[in-house]
């Protein structure tokens, strides 16, 4: 087992004070937006071992190279190859972060395939598929955490749309009411993003200011505005069902649904890609052809997820998907150890008080690696977060 070291990312869209009050450290005055916790080739956390030579700090991915099946068991090996299939995170949204959608399997395999064959350079602004992975994510909430997830039954776009009074929004209303469900969704896309950027920057102009006049559910999309202003991702927005979570609460984010986290500080486990497609609130390249070949145009509920309570007092988070689990463990102070050991490897992240886990003491906003097969007890009094592969 070994305790993490970690990196932040400095994104712009970055909370500037929740990650350092998680951790009890002063904030620098720049934002931290993401804290990564796994091996990642862009950010591995860091370990120490000792050898016969004496410790050594090393990257996590470098410890997984040299034995894959030692650091993540034959079975995880055999799933997913010689790499950990998951990365968790810290999130801390302190501005709206991109609406973005997400491939599935096939559809990564197929556009990472078809951009290597052409030549695009991975790292190219204009690159849409960086790896031939898919990223389903699940984020948990740490504190109220607002976000968008899905899309709303046009009827209700419509509504929304109609009520700011903006005469330029008028052809989406009649789009959205006149077509099927698909269709209307797809439509609408479809012309917010192919707009002429001048009209558009009015229309979103005046669409903010009528959303920040009447308030009330059209609040959040003023406060998108104000950070994207002439954004056609600001209309996008008004598409999707706006979430507000509860400490506690998740959203499991499968492929094709269209989202963007607006607001708060979460826990956040994914399959290890990074592979995502804008379609707004961004100044990145949106690749609209292929946004529009992998968006599923159907209105869904948010799905929010609450913990399922094992009698072992994990509390699980049921998802679909083969690469990760996440769960969280609420250790009483006085309890008898909490048996973690696994056959796959483990990431244990601590989001309150004082968890004992094996010989590391962690506090809020630390963690660790456990290498597949490893025993390992927990003891509190502490909030305990663990990431894995699921069985």
């Amino acid at each position: 087992m070994d305790r993490l070291s970690n990196t932040v990312r400095p994104y712009a869209w970055g909370s500037t004070t929740a990650i350092p009050a998680l951790l009890g450290i002063a904030p620098t005055g720049e934002p931290q937006a993401e804290m990564w916790m796994g091996a990642h080739p862009g950010a591995p956390s860091r370990i120490t071992r000792t050898t016969a030579s004496g410790e050594i700090e090393l990257a996590l991915t470098d410890a997984i190279d040299a034995d894959p099946e030692g650091e993540l068991g034959a079975p995880t090996v055999a799933r997913f190859g010689p790499r950990l299939p998951f990365l968790l995170k810290l999130l801390a949204a302190g501005a709206p972060l991109s609406v973005q959608v997400h491939p599935d399997l096939d559809q990564a395999r197929e556009g990472y395939a078809d951009e290597e064959a052409r030549g695009v350079p991975v790292d190219a602004p204009h690159r849409t598929y960086k790896d031939a992975n898919h990223k389903p994510e699940l984020i948990c909430a740490l504190t109220p955490f607002a976000g968008l997830c899905g899309f709303r039954p046009p009827t209700e776009a419509a509504d929304a749309m109609e009520a700011l009074g903006v005469d330029s929004l008028k052809p989406y209303v009649d789009l959205l009411r006149a077509h099927p469900e698909e269709a209307a969704l797809r439509e609408v896309l479809t012309a917010i993003l192919g707009a002429d950027p001048a009209v558009m920057i009015e229309t979103v102009t005046e669409a903010a200011a009528a959303a920040e006049r009447l308030g009330g559910a059209h609040a959040p999309y003023a406060r998108i505005a104000h950070h994207f202003p002439g954004d056609p991702g600001v209309l996008a927005a008004m598409l999707l069902n706006y979430v507000q979570l509860q400490p506690g609460e998740a959203l499991f984010l499968g492929a094709g649904v269209p989202h963007a986290y607006l607001d708060g500080l979460g826990v956040e486990i994914m399959a290890n890609s990074d592979n995502v497609l804008r379609c707004g609130l961004t100044p990145k390249h949106i690749d609209v052809p292929e946004l529009l070949r992998i968006v599923r145009f159907e209105a869904t509920e948010p799905g929010v997820l609450r913990p399922e309570a094992a009698p072992s007092g994990e509390e699980l988070y049921e998802t679909p998907v083969d690469e990760f689990a996440l769960s969280r463990y609420t250790l009483a102070s006085g309890a008898a150890p909490t048996a973690l050991t696994a056959p796959t490897p483990q990431i244990l992240l601590c989001t309150a008080g004082t968890v004992t886990v094996g010989e590391l003491t962690l506090g809020p906003g630390e963690s660790a690696y456990v290498p597949a097969g490893e025993r390992v007890e927990a003891t509190g009094p502490g909030t305990l977060f663990r990431a894995t592969v699921a069985a």
